[in-house]
């Protein structure tokens, strides 16, 4: 009987010190077989993959920079959480991949995506690497014909995706939720 209290309050113990496990405002993803990674470029034209923002919390949202109104404000809402984080902000980095490889030139995308922070990169690649990317994320996006050929608009998700620092897919953060639920989220990762 002794032995067996004895493990029992050992057991207890471990119990005790175990990981507190996340308790997500987001959707919860952990696990997912897809959203694995990305080879692409940053607006510098660097190759980088997922392994590259290793040790970061990484933001991954797809969009394009005529977007006239998820696009903008799912940047901003990213913006107002960065200053939200204060210093932990620092292991965090917000991608925005262009579903827009036509126009969405290196040049466009290292002006549009570090106006709303200097820490945020766009990411481009070839309209085949955004295809596959966006494949692996099952992102959807589709081109809307404007009124001229040059004058398109793209449906998309518009959702982001949260990886730990150790690159693994975590959460899929809604649009337009306000920056509570995120930030609540980014710091039980950020711990």
């Amino acid at each position: 009987m002794k032995k067996l209290l004895a493990a029992l309050f050992f057991l207890s113990i471990l119990v005790g010190c175990a990981e507190k496990k996340a308790s997500f405002v987001n959707t919860d993803i952990t696990g997912l077989d897809y959203a694995k990674g990305f080879s692409l470029k940053d607006h510098n034209g660097k190759p980088v993959t997922l392994e590259t923002y290793k040790g970061k919390v990484v933001v991954m949202f797809f969009g394009f920079t005529q977007c006239p109104d998820v696009c903008p404000t799912t940047m901003a809402e990213m913006a107002a959480v960065m200053k939200e984080l204060g210093p932990q902000a620092s292991d965090v980095q917000v991608l925005f991949v262009t579903l827009d490889p036509e126009r969405d030139t290196p040049e466009l995308l290292k002006q549009y995506v570090p106006a709303f922070d200097p820490r945020f990169t766009g990411l481009y690649g070839t309209p085949a690497e955004i295809a596959q990317t966006a494949k692996e994320f099952k992102v959807f996006y589709k081109k809307v014909p404007g009124q001229d050929p040059a004058n398109y608009s793209i449906d998309h998700t518009a959702g982001s995706y949260v990886f730990d620092k150790q690159g693994k897919v975590r959460l899929f953060l809604r649009h337009a939720q306000g920056t509570k639920p995120v930030v609540h989220d980014l710091k039980q990762l950020l711990s």
